[in-house]
């Protein structure tokens, strides 16, 4: 029986996360997707708690006009700055499921040009 893109990427997503999780001094950046729109969020599982976020929604982000690549690199170096400002520099990197590929590696690599190590 073939999964569907959905289930597949609960799949995948659940095995990343038997090994990637966040604490208080290294918190776990997760990655959502959609079609249009793409998110970020810093968290802390042992607390159960999101620290910082940001998305392509985000009014200075959405104002911008560009190519949804260059959307997540903004999303990414927007994140970078609110963490760095927080007092985080290293943290663990969660794709959800994704490819590590277009948008969540332009997501990624904006991030690390802001100043976190991942």
């Amino acid at each position: 029986m073939a999964l569907s893109k959905t289930e597949r990427r609960q799949r995948i997503k659940s095995r990343i996360r038997k090994v990637v999780s966040g604490t208080e001094t290294r918190p776990r950046l997760a990655v959502y997707r959609s079609n249009k729109e793409i998110y970020a969020q810093l968290i802390d599982d042992n607390a159960g708690v999101t620290l910082l976020s940001a998305s392509s929604r985000d009014k200075e982000i959405s104002a911008a006009t560009g190519t949804k690549l260059e959307i997540a690199a903004l999303v990414g170096k927007a994140i970078g700055e609110k963490a760095l400002k927080a007092g985080y520099e290293v943290i663990n990197f969660d794709r959800g499921g994704y490819l590590y590929h277009g948008r969540v590696k332009s997501l990624a690599e904006g991030a690390r040009e802001a100043g976190l190590k991942f």
